[in-house]
């Protein structure tokens, strides 16, 4: 009998989780249940992704930056990777804008439903932390994140998973040294970082092993925690227009891959689907980034030396499904609120999104403290910041799960295009967790 696939696995689990998490609402301890007994698989789970995050990046940025032979290359594939995301980031912004002014989905929200709204989560604690955070990153200067980018510790960088772009930053400069000193000299430590780099791909293997039950559980915990039908209901033109926006943006990279990469559309949706499924269960690109590299290098044939720079990177900076989000709810919240909004404003919205998107951590929730950003730029009131974002608050985790799986798509296809485009797009390589078992047995 032929082994059922991962990502019917997977998506097999989240079908599970949501039936199981549905006949929990129903009846009185179920969502004690849920938070007791079935939460904890899958926070194990996103910890061990979290756990390998880093020393994949570490182990795969240095082996692929010192396997280049030729400096100028690495400067060739950064600037490809960095022109290339800039551009897509600026597809979904205006995706998002188009849709939500010819939609107009703020104009069909009650006085009565904003006053619900506002009852309900503008007092939350996640509402005001998310204020709080986006002040302290504006009152930090338009280029500290430039600052923040650089560790001053290496250790106390690996220690702390927000702070992976400081872990890129770190192993690039640490790979691009290794190439410098000469291959003989370099040799003992490229050797240490292959065989870590082989170590961690080997335990991206063996936590996969659990991902269908893992995913059962996060989907059943998101069904218990989801809050207030009713005002999910009355959300639900804003909900779908978001939505309907990630769609598009994904017809986007299919066509992308088709008619650039000249590769079949659905054998790259198929092969990518694993990291797409556990994006959405998760709501974090950063703890999904270990399966999206095992997926891009071995399932879909983009070498390492690509791989290893563009998806840590697109993980960090990389945020099309977040970005679309920041205009639509920008839009929707000036219409609901009857803010006006100019042409101007419009054109703010898409350059403030785009850099906002860079210095975003790759973590659920960090949407909204973009989206505080954003407002601030077009001149929204600031009295008016927890209505804004208690008009939305209510789907804000659904729509994080869309539109992580948009920014993971997005790395794995300008992954792809950057490889094609330096010749490195080969043939798919697969190795099963136990390859060597025997070996060992």
């Amino acid at each position: 009998m032929k082994k059922l696939a991962l990502h019917w696995k997977i998506l097999i689990g989240m079908l599970l989780g949501l039936v199981f998490g549905f006949i929990m609402l129903q009846v009185s301890w179920g969502p004690g249940f849920v938070e007791d007994w079935v939460k904890w698989l899958g926070t194990i789970f996103i910890k061990l992704l979290k756990l390998i995050a880093i020393p994949l990046i570490l182990a795969s940025l240095i082996k692929g930056i010192s396997d280049l032979k030729d400096i100028s290359k690495f400067s060739s594939i950064g600037l490809r990777t960095i022109v290339t995301y800039v551009f897509t980031t600026v597809i979904a912004i205006t995706i998002g804008l188009l849709l939500v002014n010819v939609l107009q989905p703020g104009d069909g929200v009650s006085e009565e439903t904003i006053a619900k709204l506002t009852e309900t989560y503008a007092g939350d604690s996640g509402v005001q932390s998310k204020i709080a955070e986006a002040t302290r990153q504006k009152e930090s200067g338009p280029l500290q994140f430039l600052v923040d980018m650089v560790p001053d510790n290496a250790i106390k960088s690996m220690s702390e998973n927000k702070l992976m772009l400081q872990v890129i930053v770190f192993a690039i400069f640490l790979g691009i040294s290794l190439l410098l000193i000469g291959e003989k000299r370099a040799k003992p430590m490229k050797e240490l970082f292959d065989s870590l780099n082989d170590v961690v791909l080997k335990m991206v293997d063996l936590i996969m092993l659990f991902a269908p039950y893992a995913v059962f559980s996060l989907l059943a915990n998101v069904v218990v925690t989801s809050g207030d039908p009713d005002l999910l209901y009355a959300l639900l033109k804003y909900a779908g227009t978001v939505v309907l926006g990630l769609i598009m943006m994904i017809g986007f990279y299919l066509t992308v891959v088709g008619v650039f990469v000249k590769k079949n559309p659905f054998w790259f949706l198929k092969e990518i689907s694993p990291a797409q499924l556990l994006a959405f269960s998760t709501s974090s690109s950063a703890a999904t980034l270990p399966v999206t590299m095992e997926r891009v290098e071995e399932h879909i044939g983009v070498d390492k030396e690509v791989s290893s720079f563009v998806l840590p990177v697109g993980a960090t900076i990389n945020m099309d499904g977040t970005s679309l989000y920041q205009a639509v709810a920008a839009v929707f919240i000036s219409q609901a609120l009857a803010f006006d909004l100019t042409f101007a404003d419009q054109l703010t919205i898409v350059l403030t999104a785009l850099l906002a998107s860079i210095g975003s951590a790759a973590v659920p929730g960090a949407g909204m403290v973009m989206l505080v950003i954003v407002l601030e730029s077009i001149g929204f009131p600031a009295d008016r910041f927890p209505i804004a974002l208690a008009l939305i608050f209510a789907v804000d985790r659904p729509l994080d799960m869309c539109r992580t799986v948009i920014n993971v798509t997005g790395d794995a296809t300008v992954s792809m295009v950057v490889a094609k485009t330096v010749g490195k797009l080969g043939d798919p390589r697969v190795e099963d967790w136990d390859k060597h078992y025997e070996e060992v047995k």
